[in-house]
C-alpha cells in the first residue's frame, strides 16, 4: 500500500477484530492516520510489519489468552524495524502499565477506556519523543547505576570521557546488556539510536 509522505502509516496488532475494527475506523476519520494493515498475533505483526515498514504500531498488550504477550511482540518489531509502538491496554493500573510499556521498549501507552486520545497520541509519538516516552525510557535507564549510565551513553554515541580501565568498562557494557534485556550492540542500537542528538 502506497501512502503519501506527509502521513503517518500505522499497523494495528489487536487480536479482537471488533476493537480492530473500531480503531482503523477511528483512524480513517483523520486526514493524516492511515491504517496500513490489522495483525491479530505477534509472528503476523512481525511479518505484516517488515513488509509495510509503519511509522507508528499500536499494540494490544494481550494478544492471546497469554497475558501480556504484546510486551514480547513490541519488543521483536523495535528489533525488527526501530519502529515505535504505543501500547493499547484494559489494564489502568499505572504500575503494570508502566512496568509493562518498559519491558517492551514502548514509545507511549493509551488505556482502552481513554480510546478517544489514540489518534493525538498516535500523531505525536510518529512526530517526535513525547512526554511519555522520556518517562518510560527515565524508568528504563533507572536500573542503571551511575557508572553504568556514563557507559550507555557512550554505547548509544554520546563523546564522554571516561576514566575507567577497559575491562572495567567492558563488563559495564555486559551489565547493561543483561539488565535491558538484549543481546548487543546492535540491538541497543535498535531500541536506543538516535539518543546522541536528545
Amino acid at each position: 500500500m502506497q501512502v503519501a509522505d506527509n502521513l503517518i502509516r500505522v499497523l494495528i496488532v489487536e487480536d479482537d477484530p471488533e476493537f480492530a475494527t473500531l480503531i482503523r475506523l477511528e483512524l480513517e476519520k483523520t486526514q493524516d492516520l492511515v491504517p496500513v494493515g490489522w495483525a491479530a498475533g505477534r509472528e503476523e505483526a512481525i511479518s505484516m510489519a517488515k513488509q509495510l515498514l509503519p511509522d507508528v504500531v499500536v499494540m494490544d498488550l494481550n494478544l492471546s489468552a497469554t497475558k501480556m504477550d504484546g510486551i514480547d511482540a513490541a519488543r521483536e518489531l523495535r528489533l525488527a524495524i526501530r519502529t515505535r509502538v504505543v501500547i493499547l491496554t484494559v489494564y489502568e493500573n499505572p504500575q503494570v502499565v508502566l512496568e509493562a510499556s518498559k519491558r517492551a521498549f514502548a514509545s507511549a501507552y493509551v488505556f482502552k477506556s481513554q480510546f478517544s486520545i489514540l489518534p493525538d497520541m498516535l500523531r505525536a509519538t510518529a512526530q517526535g519523543h513525547t512526554p511519555q516516552e522520556w518517562m518510560i525510557l527515565s524508568l528504563i535507564l533507572g536500573d542503571l547505576s551511575p557508572a553504568e549510565r556514563a557507559v550507555f551513553d557512550i554505547m548509544t554515541g554520546k563523546k564522554i570521557e571516561l576514566f575507567s580501565s577497559p575491562k572495567t568498562i567492558a563488563n559495564q557494557k555486559t551489565n547493561i546488556l543483561k539488565k535491558l534485556g538484549l543481546r548487543n550492540q546492535w540491538e541497543l542500537n535498535q531500541i536506543f539510536g538516535g539518543l546522541e542528538n536528545l
